[in-house]
């Protein structure tokens, strides 16, 4: 009994002693700051009560966080400014035909640059929202458009002129005139081939063939044409071929380039369809083969009878085993080619130089097929960048070729 007694009084006063340390624990010292735990209200700077602090904190986060998710960043506002001046001034690009007749139609890059900054200069308006209090509702300083935009200005009018120029192709390309002009060029593909066929008939046999093909009741053809493809390349053009065909009685006699004055009508029906439609649709012929006979003509031989004396006869040609041979080659450089000089040397250092030679504007396997091109009687290079085309001549033409080559690539520049 007494020893049950000796243990619950070691625990009474055990638990004594404890809640004499836990009264204790809130007192501390004057002088002592290292005993106890001190309690302290919630409060805010500035007055505030409870959890206001807290709860600005919270607030001032969640508002940041809101604005660093929704709103753009520098380069999307300013893209979406300088392309809301573009189509103030100019109008939306839209690709419907008939609805881009506005002043930007011909305007340059350098108007329509001009004008974006100008748009630009007068936004003083903030591009941004600002997440401090003391700034959000101000104006002007550095978060402006007038400040942080003109940098984008020349990559946003690029890409703009970029879609404005396909919305234009693509309209014409569905535009009534560009169907019409397709339409006309098939007829005049089919006019060509039987100007080519029935080149060295008679004349009524020739019409005939062509009125069936390409006349006034075929989608596309017309009178006009058939007239066109039936007199190209006759002798009748000037007073010496109606002498020829006179003396030698055969009306329906053709030039000695007939052919080539045939190609030459359906390219100039292959660039009106290319006008309208936007396209850069090229026609490529091939080198026909010329007349070689040294014999003298009909028109010779009269004159010599009247005259006594024997007319001499003409240099035989060198006749070329590759005489359907191209007359033109269509290039793309490497490196942009700003001036008709730039181009020119391009090409004379691609067929003098060998197919091996570092070049930054064509490769090797260019150099080599242009010089194969030029042996085997190619007269004319067409090198291309981006954005420009230039006509190289590397030999001799004749007429008929340099009007084909015209005509064909009306839009290049050749000089």
């Amino acid at each position: 009994m007494k020893q049950f007694m000796c243990i619950f009084g070691f625990i009474g006063a055990c638990l004594l002693g404890n809640a004499a340390v836990a009264v204790s624990a809130g007192t501390v010292g004057a002088n002592n700051n290292s005993r106890g735990i001190s309690v302290q209200t919630p409060t805010a700077h500035g007055g505030a009560r409870g959890y206001a602090g807290v709860a600005n904190a919270y607030k001032t986060n969640q508002r940041n966080t809101y604005f660093m998710v929704t709103q753009p960043d520098v380069d999307t506002a300013c893209r979406e400014k300088i392309f809301a001046c573009l189509s103030d001034y100019c109008g939306d690009v839209t690709v419907v035909p008939g609805q881009r007749e506005s002043r930007c139609q011909y305007a340059t890059e350098s108007e329509l640059y001009n004008y974006t900054l100008l748009c630009l200069q007068k936004d003083t308006e903030i591009l941004l929202p600002q997440y401090g209090v003391n700034t959000k509702n101000g104006t002007g300083g550095m978060n402006t458009a007038a400040r942080l935009c003109p940098s984008y200005v020349q990559q946003e009018l690029m890409s703009y002129l970029s879609m404005s120029n396909m919305a234009n192709d693509l309209s014409k390309s569905h535009s009534d005139l560009c169907l019409q002009r397709r339409q006309e060029l098939e007829a005049a593909m089919s006019c060509h081939s039987v100007a080519l066929a029935y080149g060295n008939e008679t004349s009524s046999m020739l019409t005939t063939q062509l009125t069936d093909y390409c006349g006034a009741g075929v989608p596309g053809g017309s009178a006009e044409m058939v007239t066109r493809f039936a007199n190209a390349g006759n002798v009748g053009a000037n007073i010496w071929g109606w002498a020829e065909k006179i003396v030698s009685l055969d009306l329906n006699k053709k030039g000695e380039d007939w052919q080539a004055a045939v190609d030459a009508v359906l390219a100039s029906y292959t660039n009106r369809m290319n006008l309208a439609c936007g396209d850069n649709l090229q026609l490529n012929t091939v080198s026909h083969p010329t007349n070689t006979s040294s014999e003298p003509t009909a028109l010779q031989t009269a004159a010599a009878l009247a005259v006594g004396m024997a007319f001499p006869t003409t240099e035989q040609k060198i006749e070329n085993p590759y005489e359907n041979w191209s007359v033109w080659m269509e290039i793309t450089s490497m490196s942009e080619l700003y001036q008709y000089n730039d181009a020119y040397q391009v090409v004379m250092a691609a067929l003098s130089n060998p197919s091996t030679t570092q070049n930054a504007f064509l490769t090797s396997a260019q150099m080599d097929n242009m010089q194969t091109a030029y042996t085997r009687g190619t007269k004319v290079f067409i090198i291309r960048d981006s954005a420009r085309c230039y006509v190289i001549p590397v030999a001799q033409m004749t007429a008929a070729e340099q009007s084909l080559v015209a005509q064909s690539f009306a839009n290049c520049v050749n000089k």
